[in-house]
């Protein structure tokens, strides 16, 4: 399975749907780019080949970026080091 990872703009979480093979996931990778390279405010609909009823509809233009990434491991329950998220230093004040 392959995750392909979406970031909107001014959110902390990621959306994710997932292709069963590296074609795909790359066709879908491609697609994503080129609605953000196109500059539409367009509405993108996506859909997961794993949970065939998740279906995620984003404004193209909050994407901030977009990553592929193979599932690995039997559980499936780590993800992989992608996007990151700034954290404020605890030691001040």
């Amino acid at each position: 399975m392959f995750i392909i990872d979406v970031a909107l703009k001014n959110t902390p979480s990621m959306l994710s749907v997932q292709r069963k093979t590296v074609e795909d996931a790359e066709a879908l990778y491609k697609d994503i780019l080129g609605a953000i390279q196109s500059g539409s405010p367009a509405m993108l609909e996506l859909t997961c080949e794993k949970q065939t009823d998740k279906k995620i509809g984003i404004l193209v233009n909050e994407i901030g970026a977009v990553q592929i990434s193979e599932k690995s491991g039997a559980s499936g329950s780590t993800r992989p080091p992608g996007f990151f998220a700034l954290t404020p230093d605890p030691s001040l004040p």
